[in-house]
């Protein structure tokens, strides 16, 4: 157990932190599962620039890999593409 006020305020802001990560992380998930799943070209082709804006937001805050984030925006790109042919 933490004994300096600095070590248990730093047990708190590490909760806080990672519910927060954990909540951007899995909603990011679902979204892009979801997109996945669509069949319509049209309405998943308005969905994808939330869905790059989500990916490249955990990017940025460090929560994936940046290369992770460009070869999911790629394979989403991909996917997308064939359901218009």
């Amino acid at each position: 157990m933490a004994h300096h006020k600095s070590a248990k305020k730093r047990i708190r802001q590490t909760a806080s932190r990672r519910l927060r990560n954990r909540y951007y992380a899995k909603t990011t998930r679902n979204f892009i599962r979801n997109l996945r799943s669509l069949k319509d070209a049209k309405s998943s082709e308005e969905a994808l620039p939330k869905a790059f804006s989500m990916v490249d937001k955990l990017a940025k805050r460090g929560y994936i890999h940046k290369n992770k984030a460009g070869n999911l925006k790629s394979k989403l790109s991909a996917r997308i593409a064939s359901l218009k042919k």
